[in-house]
């Protein structure tokens, strides 16, 4: 299954981690990466996976994440964002299938979407270089506190069942929150890095060229082309750069969990147990 699924070039999607599910966007599980600090472990299979927003799915992509066992939608989109979406056609909120609860989790509330936000926010992320990408976010680790709780609670208690954790293109607010589980377990940079970029070939290149058409609307991206796709992009050294702000200025993925995010050293020990799994040889 997943090996179908179309890069943004044309070609076959690797499998794992990616997963076919029609009408979805950048579908793929978080699990199977080694774990550096202990020999021969790995972060747990079929148990988080992130993507696009889903609303496209169609009755074959529902059958595929029955099949998963997925059983909570965690959508970090705010409001304001997804009835901007609806109202220009695409990104809405998916109808839910019996054995899933879509989980509203927004990272940024709902007044952190007025033009002059947007528009600091969007001149971010079309900046050139890291520095743009660190800044938004470094703020995304500001706001996401709240949000990544819930998600991280569900880890260290229900772990036997499966989740969904997705925002628009599945890249930035899903990618922080992803690249902080991928760290607690004790994957190593570069891996979490090279994992965050495979977004690049996640997404279409007819849902980039959508995308791209959408934000030259914003007068913050008024004919800056290559601001657009650069704010669309997944390079492995934006991931980096957020990962050293994490140690850095947040003390690390543990760090920021317990103090920024509210979770007891008991809770984080949970997640880690849960998520760490010993890699079968064959």
């Amino acid at each position: 299954m997943g090996a179908t699924t179309q890069a943004a070039n044309g070609a076959a999607l690797p499998s794992p981690p990616f997963v076919t599910v029609v009408g979805i966007q950048n579908f793929r599980d978080l699990g199977g990466y080694t774990v550096s600090s202990r020999s021969n472990h790995s972060v747990r299979r079929e148990i988080i996976y992130r993507c696009a927003e889903p609303s496209g799915i169609t009755k074959d992509g529902i059958a595929t994440i029955q099949k998963l066992g997925i059983t909570h939608m965690y959508d970090l989109r705010s409001n304001p964002e997804i009835e901007r979406a609806q109202a220009a056609g695409r990104g809405g909120i998916v109808t839910l299938w019996d054995g899933c609860e879509r989980v509203f989790s927004p990272v940024f509330a709902d007044q952190n979407y007025s033009p002059e936000s947007l528009a600091l926010r969007f001149r971010n992320y079309a900046s050139s270089g890291t520095e743009g990408f660190t800044k938004a976010y470094t703020n995304i680790l500001n706001a996401g506190p709240p949000s990544f709780k819930t998600i991280l609670l569900h880890l260290a208690y229900e772990p036997s069942k499966p989740i969904i954790v997705h925002c628009t293109a599945g890249k930035d607010r899903t990618g922080i929150i992803c690249a902080l589980i991928l760290s607690l377990c004790g994957v190593d940079d570069e891996t979490i890095a090279y994992e965050y970029s495979l977004t690049e070939v996640g997404l279409s290149n007819e849902w980039k060229q959508d995308v791209i058409e959408h934000l030259m609307d914003n007068p913050a991206l008024h004919g800056n082309v290559e601001g657009a796709w650069n704010m669309i992009s997944a390079k492995a050294a934006n991931m980096l750069a957020t990962l050293k702000v994490i140690k850095e200025k947040f003390g690390g993925a543990e760090r920021y969990m317990i103090e920024n995010c509210g979770l007891t050293k008991d809770e984080v020990e949970k997640i880690k147990s849960n998520l760490i799994v010993e890699t079968l040889t064959r």
